[in-house]
């Protein structure tokens, strides 16, 4: 088996539901999601349950996360001023 790696079924989950919810612009669940994620992740590092592919592999999904999520606020799109409609 070449190139294989076996994958974290806790990690593949919680990369799951962060996919399904920043595609669906769900912001304050997609932060959530992501921060569970490192949590996890660095939680499976710490203890040894992961092999040095699987944290090279994750480690990679957290980083290109970490760059998406940096302004994924609902900030980022922009604020009306309450009581006005345009």
């Amino acid at each position: 088996m070449f190139g294989f790696m076996k994958k974290n079924k806790d990690l593949e989950a919680l990369i799951l539901e962060l996919e399904m919810d920043a595609s669906n612009n769900y912001k304050d669940n997609a932060q959530d999601d992501y921060r569970r994620l490192t949590a996890r992740f660095d939680e499976l590092k710490d203890s040894g349950s992961l092999n040095a592919k699987q944290v090279t592999h994750y480690g990679s999904i957290i980083d290109r996360f970490s760059e998406i999520m940096k302004n994924y606020t609902h900030a980022d799109q922009g604020r009306k001023d309450i009581g006005t409609w345009g």
